[in-house]
């Protein structure tokens, strides 16, 4: 059963012309992140590994091709977890940074603190010679095309944002049976400036226990954190709950408390002794999980496809 690493891509609607890059994104992720545990490396180099590639793919809201915010800059959010001491590191609101979950993890292996924001998080990784990248590079024609339709009068970028690829995140168990999550995000279409998602508080945007498990969430980051859905996920799993039981039954109860638009969302989970699900709301969510040297994607509610690691298509 072990190791296992299972990834999100966004959850939402993905339209037809991007559902092959979006497969290929959290497939590739999925294998990076794999070959670490598999070649016995830590659960919490692994999330890292397969976010950073999906920072660097701009199919996705993450790092390069994240959304823009009401003046159309780019400030992201990202955090990282290792359940086996509880460490945990967080950025949000950081700018010119190819990578922010490489600058969580940072945080967490070179502060006492558990987030740094905006300009401080700026300034620690200038101090950490984290390259600042120009804005210009992180942002793409999709990302600037959405921006411009959501200024109209009439635009709702709450629900258009439930209709796109998002947020993106990892977790993993290795072989000691440690696990680990991460999650990175551009946030929510035209938010205002300084907004602040689920993805780097605790609890929220990720959880990661040895005694129970790890979860990394996509969504609308508000109501995520109203239910601290990622933490509320392990509490149904320390009562028993498979991870799949547990996932569906914390989305069910945020769709339930926050309304079907905006409430929707979905997850990656695992627990400790391999169990991994992957579980969604929304129409579709791109997700990837490697296990026993076995590849296992899909997209659309109920697709399960599956084919060997070494398998390059």
């Amino acid at each position: 059963m072990l190791p296992v690493v299972v990834v999100h891509g966004g959850a939402g609607v993905v339209s037809q012309e991007r559902k092959e890059e979006a497969t290929m994104g959290v497939c590739a992720a999925v294998r990076a992140g794999y070959a670490i545990v598999r070649g016995g490396g830590s659960s919490l180099d692994a999330v890292v590994e397969a976010v950073t590639l999906m920072e660097d793919n701009p199919i996705f809201n993450a790092g390069h091709g994240s959304v823009l915010n009401i003046a159309g800059d780019v400030e992201m959010d990202a955090i990282v977890m290792d359940g086996k001491t509880l460490a945990s590191g967080a950025v949000s609101c950081v700018r010119n940074i190819a990578n922010p979950v490489q600058l969580a993890r940072l945080v967490m292996d070179k502060t006492s603190h558990l987030c740094l924001s905006g300009d401080g998080a700026g300034r620690f990784a200038r101090s950490m010679c984290v390259p600042e990248v120009p804005q210009e590079s992180l942002i793409t024609e999709f990302a600037r095309m959405r921006w411009r339709q959501n200024l109209l009068p009439e635009a709702d970028p709450v629900e258009n944002q439930l209709g796109k690829t998002g947020t993106v995140g990892a977790v993993a168990v290795d072989s000691e049976g440690n696990v680990a999550c991460a999650t990175s995000t551009g946030g929510i279409m035209n938010k205002m400036e300084g907004r602040v998602g689920d993805a780097p508080c605790i609890g929220c945007g990720g959880y990661a226990d040895n005694n129970i498990g790890a979860v990394s969430p996509t969504g609308h980051g508000e109501a995520i954190m109203k239910v601290c859905l990622s933490r509320l996920i392990l509490f149904h799993m320390e009562q028993g709950q498979s991870v799949e039981a547990a996932s569906d039954s914390g989305l069910a109860y945020m769709k339930s408390r926050v309304g079907v638009v905006g409430g929707v969302g979905g997850v990656v989970t695992v627990d400790p002794r391999g169990g991994w699900a992957a579980r969604f709301s929304t129409k579709q969510m791109s997700w990837a999980a490697a296990q026993d040297d076995t590849l296992h994607h899909g997209l659309e509610a109920g697709e399960h496809f599956t084919q060997s690691i070494s398998d390059p298509h």
